[in-house]
């Protein structure tokens, strides 16, 4: 694997928004399928020692993905991502929160998060913006204190090897 891709992770207090910038030595349209597609969205999405289960995944402007992020103990966390706009193989934008197994929203200590999930082709290799934007300046350092930074990271660290190990 390439060490020497690029990843930014960038907290912006104004604009109560997460900016992450990851680069992956892998074509745009495997990527796209590793953020679009349940079989390989399972096999990363959870940092570990989680793991993640999609229960539905409509991949459609107005579909959902409906998951589960399963503890070691075998707690499930579910979530559900609304999708709202999609650009095949260029973005994708939705709103994620947490909600119940038959996917209806539960209240939590967090708002819904909207993201924006931009993907472009770098010739040799993806480039995949994230840009995730919420309601309040608490919200935000809520996701930062509980750890977003280092879940998210982990899990992008499990694509990028499912990717090396896709490609060979």
């Amino acid at each position: 694997m390439k060490n020497n891709l690029l990843f930014d992770f960038k907290v912006d207090k104004k604009t109560k928004t997460v900016f992450v910038d990851k680069e992956f030595a892998a074509d745009l349209s495997l990527v796209w399928d590793a953020f679009t597609k349940k079989e390989l969205l399972d096999q990363w999405w959870a940092p570990e020692p989680f793991q993640n289960k999609t229960k539905i995944l409509d991949f459609r402007e107005g579909g959902m993905w409906h998951y589960a992020m399963i503890s070691p103990e075998n707690k499930m966390h579910w979530n559900r991502f609304d999708y709202e706009k999609i650009e095949v193989q260029k973005m994708f934008t939705g709103w994620d929160g947490f909600c119940d197994e038959e996917g209806a929203f539960v209240e939590t200590e967090f708002s819904r998060i909207h993201w924006k999930n931009s993907f472009n082709d770098n010739s040799k290799s993806t480039i995949v913006n994230v840009n995730l934007t919420l309601d309040s300046l608490e919200d935000l350092e809520k996701i930062i204190k509980m750890g977003f930074k280092e879940g998210f990271t982990a899990g992008l660290n499990q694509l990028d090897k499912l990717l090396f190990v896709l490609n060979k």
